[in-house]
């Protein structure tokens, strides 16, 4: 018994651990990906991440509270790199150096979420592969992923709909593939 409190002891100090660390992601840009740029969480930015994801007491909450972590982290890789210029969707950012498209967004997305994963952070989901959307407003759209742990729900983690560093738009990947928008 002492043997099993001590393991479930050392856990519990090596899950922050295991956040505070530098990591290095890199974000794409210019539509298409036609630029690429390496830009560094140092270990207080990764354990701020892991702090904010933490006390999520299921998969919702932890989806709410990763919206927001995505936001923070395009912010701090916007003040490394010219995607602090992007702006929502691909039109009033147009011709803007550093201006990215869902392509750019799918990629980064990915990687952050990706990153995160690494660290230990996200307790209620795995990341999943970027998908693709068609519609008859868009004629294609892709998106970040991630899969909930629990009932295997897929969610769409899209920043493209909004201004850089705002909260990410999280939302059920069914309803994201039918054209869903945020806000509607």
């Amino acid at each position: 018994m002492r043997t099993l409190l001590l393991g479930a002891a050392l856990l519990a100090v090596a899950a922050p651990l295991r956040a505070a660390v530098d990591a290095e992601v890199e974000v794409c840009f210019n539509y298409g990906c036609l630029a690429r740029q390496t830009v560094h969480f140092s270990a207080d930015d990764m354990q701020a991440v892991h702090d904010a994801l933490q006390p999520a007491i299921d998969a919702a909450d932890e989806r709410q509270r990763l919206a927001d972590v995505i936001g923070s982290m395009y912010r701090r890789a916007g003040e490394q790199s010219p995607i602090h210029a992007d702006r929502a969707g691909d039109f009033l950012d147009d011709g803007v150096y550093g201006r990215m498209d869902c392509i750019d967004h799918a990629h980064t997305t990915a990687r952050l979420l990706e990153r995160i994963e690494q660290t230990g952070a996200l307790r209620f989901h795995r990341v999943t592969a970027i998908e693709r959307r068609t519609s008859w407003l868009i004629l294609q759209h892709f998106s970040a992923t991630m899969e909930a742990l629990d009932d295997g729900t897929r969610w769409a983690v899209d920043t493209w709909f909004r201004d850089h560093g705002r909260p990410a738009v999280v939302m059920d990947l069914d309803t994201w593939k039918d054209g869903g928008y945020p806000d509607e």
